[in-house]
Formats: C-alpha cells, sequence, structure tokens
C-alpha cells in the first residue's frame, strides 16, 4: 500500500512538472508586472517592466507590456511637456492601461501617430476608479497644468463607488507568498481561467454553512430599488469627488459611454459644463464587434473607433501649437 502511494505522489508530481513546462513552452500564462505606490502616494507599476499580457483560455489575446520610467504602460518615458508641442494625457483603467494591445499600438499611439508634433501621454492602471484618477492628476497637479488637454475615462457602473480617495487594498495583496505563487505558471494559469474558483470559493462556502447564513433572492422590484439607490450614490459620489478635486472644464474631457450612464448623469454633466465624449455614439454603429469575445474590454476595433473619436473631438494638429 506504501508503495502505491508513494508512485501516486511521483507519477503526480511528474505529472504537475509536465504541465508547468507546458505552460511555459507555450506562454500560456500571464506576466503581471508588480505594484507598488510612489513617494506621493500613487499607485502605479514598479518601473522598468516588460512582459506579455496574455488573455483567454487558449491564449486568445497577447499584448506586449512596457511599463516606463513613470510607473505606466507606453512608449515615453519622458512626460515632461514642451512648450513648442502638444501634450494629450489619457487618465483611466484597464481600458486605458492597454494590456490587451502591445504598447507599441496603444489607444494613446493610435492618437499620437495621426497629429503631428502631438504627444500622448497615457496614465493607464488595472483598477482605477475616479477617486484614483483624480488622486493622480492632483498628485502630479504641476504635471497637469503644462498638459494642454487631458481625456479621463470613467465608467458609470464601476468607477463612482466612492467618494473619497483611500489606498487601495490591491497592494496589501503582493506580499511574499503571492510573488512566490506568481513563479509557479501553472498556478497563474489556472487561476486565470478560473479552474482554481472552486476552491478560493470554499472557504466562504463553508463560513457562510456554518453560520446557516443563505443565499437571499431579490425579487425585481427590488432589483430595481436597489439599482436605483446605486445610480443615485454614484451621482453624489460623483459630486463630492469633484468639489474635492476641481478640474479645469476647458482642459478636462470625460471619455463615457452613455449607454452606461444614467439620464440624471449625464444630464448634470451638460447643465454644470462638464465636456464629455460619448463612446456610444460610434460604439453604437459600428459594423464589427467592438469588445473582445470573452472580455468587456475594447477590441482592435474598439480602441480604432475611441481613436478617431478623440481625434475628431480635437480637431487639431500640432501644427497650430
Amino acid at each position: 500500500m506504501g508503495s502505491i502511494i508513494k508512485k501516486l505522489i511521483i507519477y503526480t508530481a511528474l505529472f504537475l512538472l509536465v504541465l508547468e513546462g507546458l505552460v511555459r513552452l507555450f506562454h500560456l500564462h500571464n506576466e503581471m508586472p508588480n505594484r507598488f505606490a510612489d513617494a506621493k502616494g500613487v499607485e502605479k507599476w514598479v518601473p522598468n517592466q516588460s512582459e506579455y499580457s496574455i488573455t483567454g483560455n487558449r491564449k486568445q489575446n497577447v499584448g506586449q507590456y512596457r511599463i516606463n520610467d513613470f510607473g505606466f504602460n507606453s512608449v515615453h518615458d519622458n512626460y515632461e511637456p514642451k512648450e513648442d508641442a502638444f501634450e494629450i494625457a489619457l487618465v483611466g483603467d484597464s481600458f486605458i492601461e492597454g494590456f490587451h494591445e502591445d504598447y507599441t499600438n496603444s489607444l494613446g499611439q493610435q492618437i499620437e501617430k495621426n497629429l503631428s508634433n502631438t504627444k500622448v501621454l497615457e496614465f493607464g492602471y488595472a483598477g482605477y476608479d475616479l477617486a484614483d484618477e483624480l488622486h493622480l492628476i492632483h498628485a502630479y497637479k504641476d504635471l497637469f497644468e503644462k498638459i494642454d488637454h487631458t481625456f479621463i475615462y470613467i465608467r458609470f457602473t464601476d468607477d463612482l463607488d466612492r467618494d473619497a480617495y483611500q489606498e487601495s487594498s490591491r497592494l496589501r495583496l503582493d506580499t511574499p507568498f503571492s510573488r512566490i505563487a506568481k513563479q509557479i505558471k501553472l498556478l497563474v494559469y489556472l487561476k486565470d481561467i478560473g479552474a482554481l474558483d472552486p476552491v478560493l470559493q470554499l472557504p466562504g462556502r463553508i463560513k457562510n454553512f456554518i453560520s446557516g447564513k443563505k443565499e437571499i433572492s431579490l425579487s425585481e422590484e427590488d432589483l430595481r430599488k436597489q439599482e436605483k439607490l446605486k445610480n443615485e450614490l454614484s451621482l453624489n459620489n460623483f459630486k463630492t469627488l469633484m468639489a474635492e478635486y476641481p478640474i479645469d472644464k476647458e482642459k478636462f474631457t470625460f471619455l463615457l459611454d452613455s449607454s452606461l450612464c444614467t439620464v440624471q448623469f449625464l444630464e448634470y454633466l451638460n447643465h454644470n459644463g462638464y465636456n464629455f465624449l460619448d463612446i456610444n455614439t460610434t460604439f453604437s454603429k459600428a459594423k464589427t464587434p467592438t469588445t473582445l469575445i470573452y472580455d468587456q474590454h475594447w477590441s482592435k476595433s474598439g480602441r480604432s473607433l475611441v481613436a478617431k473619436l478623440v481625434l475628431d473631438y480635437l480637431d487639431i494638429s500640432a501644427t497650430n501649437y
């Protein structure tokens, strides 16, 4: 019996080693850069990291990223604006960060390549919400005052859940144990495709079972009330954040999808002089998918449409500056 168990352990270990080798050989695993908070308390990526971001369980999307000296994914290192050039800033979450595309063909690069004497500075970071974005802008106030125009990407459904900035819990997840786990590429791959979800959810289920807590099913009416309250809270959070972190309405434009926003939110923007670009005006007419099949992020076609929308909005060439 002992020899059978011993052989089982050996064969299992060999099987896992073979799988680890295959995952590495075909680069099925996602390589995420390390995070940190800089001297100004802004969360970003540790500078000078370059790897490939893999999305999908069959390597459906591959994008090369390059974290610059400033801590963001970009071809540019020098973020100091010049007086004789036109600078544009893109601020946002993973949609702006652009790990789904090679950094050389990012949204910022698609805009920049169609303008002369213009530089697009990208400040994209997965998980940013409006509080994070405004905190970044005001932490680097001197820099953003020199930038000619800034676009802030927000998703009404996700980015207005809080009315004040505080350090994210994401940084606390970067522990010695997690760094070791990241070196086991099979583990990274299984986690990314959701194969480990049942195991990771097990402690919570056990806790609920012991405490006798049952999942509550809400009626459609209750769900509508819940959504209404959330929408009202999101609008109030926006008002609070903008009061805390005022912006120059002439130099800042929100990039958003009106199909995700409430009428009340859009009316508030209009009535209070906030400029915004509506992605839905072009996405709703698109003849090809604007998002990835397995993901809500923009596809190549979607990014091209957003870039064109921004270019049409600017309607300038750097020769005018």
